[in-house]
């Protein structure tokens, strides 16, 4: 082979699937392309002056491409297919949205396609470069955790800090829009989306579904008329989450729980309300339990709740008025009734006071509660003062300490602060487990063979 060539490998049978197609996407717009002279299949040359805007909906995949074909410069559309019969498969020859495109980019040409008036459209043959093929199956056959450690250590930081701020941002937007169908689904009712918001995060994950599901069916209407008397804030939480259903315990528990008069004063006070308010326990809300602390136990996480409502600091009114964390930190202190403070469970009392939640907890409420319904109601009243101090206290936090960032920390990437950290989980749930290396920046790095990805 010429050495003014690149080396180029047909991935048919190395990836199943549409690989080859988005590979070929990706090639075509970063315009990874053979050094020698690009030719139509009837010989004209062609030169890419411009790849186009990458379209992500339906139509044509690049926009505005500018190609000169045979020294005569089109701009309009370009398609890609592994094979050039797909333009038929895909029924692109009866769709006038693809009459502007000028030229169809495949890896394999087994025939002529054309436009919906018949009129013939240039076809170019293009592989994938074999470094880029190469470094693609190692990305997603290596079983490190991240998959581009390799290059991590030569990134220029430049890059790295717009990635992590363009992923800061990604992630806040996508809290955002689940606090706005929160909103949404109350009748506009952000006070109840607030709510919602905290509750689901006092889940700390692991019951945090269960969480959002018993606080939108729970009966705030209910709660505010009895919110200055915390037994009967707690006695409808917990009763409203089923916790208080002898029913729904295990035989120890139950057995524990019926001879606990903590337990009996809230049961009937539950059971008056319940009455009163003509008020159901959530359905198909399971909570969990195995592998937890016992300070994580959703009695404990639902009593901290009751005793935040009850003290009436943690509503949005108030964030709003926060300006600072610190500030924002000590809405979500609040203190728990005398029985919670040394019980984890109805009938079982601990060894240890479940009083006061630690810092981390708290940085926990402030990046995935306070921050994001700061900006999301920011947004909705377009009081950009609060999206502006929703992001100035993302980068005042200390970043998280998970396994996450410890596995980005080791192979040279450390969050600087919590946007930071929130950049790098994000970048794993939404890139890495995706395997959306070719959205990715750093991916962009890896592919693109700047490094000999054997080192180290």
């Amino acid at each position: 082979m010429n050495k003014t060539r690149r080396k180029f490998v047909n991935l048919r049978f190395i990836n199943p699937g549409n690989t080859m197609e988005q590979l070929l996407h990706y090639c075509w717009k970063h315009k990874l392309l053979p050094l020698h002279e690009l030719t139509t299949t009837d010989g004209k040359a062609v030169e890419v002056v411009h790849p186009g805007i990458h379209n992500t909906h339906a139509g044509p995949d690049f926009f505005n491409a500018k190609v000169r074909i045979d020294g005569t410069l089109w701009v309009g559309n370009v398609e890609i297919h592994d094979k050039a019969g797909d333009w038929y498969a895909h029924g692109h020859h009866q769709d006038t949205a693809y009459d502007n495109v000028v030229l169809h980019v495949c890896s394999v040409i087994d025939r002529e396609v054309t436009r919906s008036d018949g009129q013939p459209i240039p076809h170019l043959q293009m592989d994938v470069p074999a470094e880029v093929a190469a470094n693609y199956d190692e990305l997603r056959s290596t079983d490190h955790y991240p998959p581009c450690y390799k290059v991590v250590p030569h990134l220029n930081q430049l890059m790295v800090t717009g990635w992590l701020a363009a992923l800061q941002t990604e992630r806040l937007e996508q809290k955002t829009a689940d606090i706005v169908r929160r909103a949404e689904r109350h009748n506009g009712d952000w006070e109840k989306a607030c709510f919602i918001t905290l509750a689901r995060n006092h889940g700390f994950g692991t019951n945090g579904a269960s969480f959002e599901a018993w606080a939108h069916h729970l009966s705030l209407a209910a709660a505010a008329k009895h919110r200055d008397n915390l037994l009967q804030v707690e006695a409808l939480f917990l009763g409203q989450a089923g916790l208080l259903n002898p029913d729904k315990m295990t035989d120890k528990h139950r057995k524990a729980a019926l001879a606990d008069p903590y337990f009996q004063l809230l049961h009937n006070e539950y059971a008056f309300l319940a009455h009163k308010f003509s008020l159901t326990e959530v359905e198909n809300c399971p909570w969990k339990y195995l592998r937890m602390r016992p300070h994580n136990f959703p009695h404990i996480r639902m009593a901290r709740l009751a005793a935040l409502y009850h003290s009436g600091k943690a509503g949005l009114s108030r964030l709003t008025e926060c300006q600072s964390p610190a500030e924002a930190a000590e809405m979500y202190r609040a203190e728990l009734s005398d029985y919670w403070q040394n019980h984890y469970l109805f009938g079982t009392p601990s060894a240890r006071s479940t009083q006061g939640i630690t810092d981390a907890s708290l940085r926990l409420l402030l990046i995935n509660t306070a921050i994001p319904t700061l900006f999301a109601y920011g947004r909705h009243t377009s009081k950009e003062a609060l999206c502006r101090r929703a992001g100035e206290w993302l980068e005042q936090l200390r970043p998280e300490q998970n396994r996450v960032t410890k596995l980005w920390k080791d192979c040279g990437l450390t969050a600087a602060h919590a946007g930071e950290s929130q950049a790098l989980l994000q970048l794993r749930q939404n890139y890495c487990d995706r395997s959306e290396c070719l959205r990715c920046r750093i991916g962009y790095v890896y592919l693109s063979a700047r490094f000999n990805h054997t080192d180290g």
